[in-house]
């Protein structure tokens, strides 16, 4: 046995410096990083495409908000159901199916309006996250997984950054938003000829007492509770952002800057991470993070001067993108076996999908600053779980 490959059934430390099985070739991890990218597109473009169904009449205000989110439920049980159920060793038939799958449905919603769309986009939901399920796979083997989560959250963010520019300026004006799922499935089409370049088969993870019959540990579970809610407090604040500047009395141009500013920060906390993988900490890392979240949310809540709101939204945007890859070793620290960290896209797509639905109980249109109490008290569960985790691990 070569020093970077694990033969079935052994076990293999969290962090060895060495990937779990066979290395994929340059080919395979470009293939894998494809599929996942294409996969995580539609949260990004989403609410372009959403909000020219509803300008067009095919989606009410109260549907566009359901169908966003049976979407990212949807992947998220597509990640954490469906991709499994394909198994580690029909991996090439997991990517073409299902990019061919949610490409037929991006061209299906070009046909469909009101509730029928709702249905087409939460099915799609499930090849999506299936999609992603692939490439987080790849991320739990590597040597490395907070330094590739941090590459790839950085890149899709530029990806979905620059799919919704070209949408915008090039296909919205004269094909309207059928467009733009006619260019969503294209892309997927593309994901799927890339699956067949993509590794035959993944090395099996460790099974232990702990876990054996191939389920997170409890310890596990716990930690993916931490991603969930995680996510939950991030989305449960940022989707009232700009009723948040609104409500400040800024003007709309505020709220779009806000947007701008933050993006670009997520960017850079995105790079940031992925530079310094390996030199910090990843519970400081992300206990800093998460209190500088929560901090910027309660600043933002104040209804501060404009200045003050851009800054914490830019801080607030950083932050978000720096603490984010390092949930993937929260969970290999809790799960070894990395069996939780597999689950961890799944986790997240949840709990951003039930932020806002939570928030949405809580705020009025007269005052939105109720969905900032309940990110503050996500936050604080979040600090609590990763403390409990990181005091008790095994030494």
């Amino acid at each position: 046995m070569s020093a970077v490959e694990v033969q079935a059934g052994e076990a293999s430390p969290a962090w060895t410096g060495a990937w779990i099985g066979q290395p994929p070739s340059l080919t395979q991890r470009l293939s894998v990083f494809w599929i996942g990218l294409v996969g995580v597109l539609f949260p990004g473009v989403g609410p372009l495409l959403l909000g020219g169904l509803e300008a067009a009449g095919r989606l009410t205000a109260n549907q566009l908000g359901l169908a966003g989110m049976a979407e990212l439920v949807a992947m998220g049980i597509g990640a954490a159901v469906i991709g499994p159920m394909f198994g580690r060793s029909r991996l090439r038939l997991a990517a073409v199916t299902c990019g061919l799958l949610l490409a037929a449905l991006d061209l299906a919603t070009t046909r469909v309006s009101g509730d029928l769309l709702i249905l087409v986009r939460a099915v799609a939901g499930l090849p999506a996250g299936a999609m992603i399920w692939l490439i987080t796979g790849m991320i739990v083997r590597s040597p490395g997984p907070e330094r590739w989560a941090g590459l790839y959250l950085t890149i899709q963010t530029l990806l979905q950054l620059g799919v919704v520019a070209a949408i915008g300026a090039l296909v919205m004006g004269s094909f309207g938003p059928d467009g733009g799922f006619v260019v969503l499935a294209a892309l997927t089409v593309s994901a799927a000829v890339a699956g067949l370049a993509i590794p035959g088969l993944y090395a099996p993870l460790v099974e232990s007492e702990d876990n054996p019959k191939g389920l997170p540990s409890a310890r596990g579970w716990i930690a993916l509770a931490a991603v969930f809610c995680f996510q939950a407090f991030i989305l449960a604040v940022w989707i009232y952002a700009e009723p948040l500047s609104r409500q400040a009395g800024h003007p709309p141009s505020v709220a779009s800057a806000a947007f701008a500013m933050s993006l670009a920060a997520q960017v850079a906390g995105g790079a940031t991470a992925t530079a310094l993988a390996g030199r910090l900490s990843w519970f400081w890392s992300l206990t800093a993070s998460v209190v500088l979240a929560a901090v910027a949310l309660l600043v933002m809540a104040a209804l501060p001067s404009a200045p003050v709101f851009l800054a914490a939204a830019t801080v607030f945007g950083f932050v978000w993108l720096f603490a984010s890859p390092y949930l993937t070793p929260l969970a290999i620290e809790a799960d070894p076996s990395r069996r939780a960290a597999l689950l961890g896209p799944g986790a997240s797509l949840l709990g951003c999908g039930a932020g806002p639905l939570l928030a949405s109980f809580i705020v009025s249109g007269a005052d939105v600053r109720p969905a900032v109490w309940l990110g503050v008290g996500l936050a604080l569960v979040t600090l609590v779980i990763v403390a409990f985790l990181h005091l008790t691990r095994s030494r």
